[in-house]
């Protein structure tokens, strides 16, 4: 019994793995879709507003970066357990550092509006 358990256990994560997959992939493919759609960008003014733009686009970039590559070597299924949980934690953090390029982009798009209205 607790061995049918652990099976339909991992063929949850599995299943789950898979939809988290498809996200990253969707979600690497948005946060490119929408870097090349606002570049070229202004150049801030002023330095710290210069660097801090160019810190989230290189945040942004180093993310999705290491989203990427974990999700690349996810593409095959592995068929024993163990290296199935491997997989799934690997298809977890891709989906985590996917998110977090998402959000560094949406931290220079924020820090991009709020120049915009105190400068303008």
């Amino acid at each position: 019994m607790l061995k049918s358990q652990m099976r339909r256990d991992l063929k949850w994560l599995k299943r789950q793995a898979r939809k988290d997959r498809r996200i990253t992939v969707a979600l690497l493919a948005g946060v490119v879709a929408f870097w090349t759609r606002q570049l070229p960008f202004d150049e801030a003014p002023g330095d710290i507003l210069r660097a801090l733009s160019f810190g989230l686009v290189a945040a942004s970039a180093l993310t999705w970066l290491a989203s990427a590559l974990l999700a690349a070597r996810t593409i095959r299924t592995p068929e024993e357990p163990v290296a199935g949980l491997r997989w799934v934690s690997r298809i977890q953090r891709s989906k985590e550092w996917a998110f977090w390029s998402a959000g560094a982009f949406v931290a220079w798009h924020v820090l991009q509006f709020v120049t915009a209205l105190v400068l303008g």
